[in-house]
């Protein structure tokens, strides 16, 4: 059967229709100037579904570093972790993206991609994602050891998810049976008893997790962190301020984490791509504080651009950047150290106090290194 296009028609008066016409498509516009701005000064991202974290810190970027035609971030929503290495290293158009440390070190491991030294750089470590692991509370399930033999979703087939819970479970060496279903469904599942745990690996406070109540009958599965998880992966905590509808006020449940990474296509050097690249690094760097304050996602605040990322190539411009500013980074970690501290950790009331406030740190530490 062919495809069938159905168009919706209305009609417009020409005053309006005029209008519109000289407001957008002005007689003496060069178009050819504004095509060439436009693709100067733009950097895409690609980042994940509407339910991940991804998106929300693609959206982040362009809030903060959007300046009209001069810079504009453009993000693409992606798929998962895995795909968007794909996409970094294959599909035209794409500057940058985000997935995760040890998706990145299998992906160059199994080299499915090609040779990824060379072409694929890291900009900055970002944040750590969580495992989440969900039974039933009934269940008398106590430890990720008792999920052997039985029916656990390791999320979407393809996904970071799957391929992350596969590793845990096979270091661990605990040989459940896979199941590969989209999250709304597994959770559907385990309160019919018809699956014993469902894995999630994403940042919190994932959505998806978000919406879960003690009054369902379901609990995080506590993961300690087993020194054979110590080579890529990191020690994570859910609690009750994360996840008030199923985390009992006051506690927190052990986990295992991921390191969310900001990776980017290695553009030749001189290139315009590259140009594009080294402008936003250097417009992110600079302007960090702000992704740091509402209303911006909670995660920055995990993000530490001095942290490297071992076996991987930082982009030049960004290892330069960092370079000529670690005295700054520095001082600025102390300073952010010093307002926690102030007045109980109360909060600058506007961005511009900060800055102000910052400045006259910076002087007061450099007067008293000359004594």
């Amino acid at each position: 059967m062919a495809a069938t296009v159905v168009v919706a028609a209305f009609s417009i008066s020409p005053t309006y229709a005029q209008t519109a016409r000289n407001r957008w498509f002005p007689e003496k516009q060069n178009f050819g100037a504004i095509v060439e701005r436009l693709n100067a000064n733009t950097v895409t991202i690609v980042s994940g579904n509407l339910n991940g974290t991804y998106l929300s810190i693609a959206a982040d970027l362009t809030a903060v570093l959007d300046d009209g035609d001069d810079f504009r971030v453009l993000p693409i929503m992606g798929k998962d972790g895995v795909q968007n290495i794909r996409d970094v290293r294959f599909l035209k158009g794409v500057d940058l993206g985000i997935t995760q440390t040890n998706l990145l070190n299998a992906a160059r491991r199994g080299n499915e991609l090609g040779p990824l030294d060379g072409r694929i750089v890291y900009i900055a470590r970002l944040f750590s994602e969580e495992l989440h692991l969900v039974v039933r509370a009934d269940s008398g399930i106590t430890s990720i050891e008792q999920l052997a033999g039985k029916k656990v979703n390791f999320g979407g087939a393809g996904s970071g998810t799957q391929w992350s819970t596969r590793d845990i479970f096979s270091r661990l060496n605990v040989k459940a049976e896979e199941v590969n279903l989209r999250q709304a469904d597994a959770i559907e599942k385990l309160k019919a008893s018809e699956i014993a745990g469902s894995a999630l690996i994403a940042a919190k406070p994932a959505t998806a997790m978000a919406r879960l109540k003690a009054d369902e009958g379901l609990r995080f599965l506590p993961m300690s962190f087993a020194k054979q998880l110590h080579d890529y992966y990191l020690p994570g905590v859910l609690t009750s301020a994360d996840y008030p509808g199923v985390v009992p006020a006051g506690e927190e449940v052990e986990t295992v984490a991921v390191g969310a990474v900001l990776i980017a296509y290695n553009w030749q050097k001189g290139s315009e791509p590259y140009r594009r690249l080294e402008d936003f690094v250097g417009r992110f760097f600079s302007k960090f504080s702000e992704f740091k304050q509402p209303p911006r996602h909670p995660k920055w605040q995990e993000t530490n651009f001095a942290a490297a990322l071992p076996g991987w190539a930082r982009f030049q411009p960004a290892e330069d950047w960092l370079a000529r500013n670690r005295e700054v980074l520095t001082a600025r970690s102390q300073f952010n150290e010093f307002l926690s501290s102030r007045n109980g950790g109360a909060a600058i009331a506007t961005q511009e106090e900060r800055e102000r406030l910052f400045l006259e740190f910076v002087k007061w530490t450099q007067g008293r290194d000359r004594r």
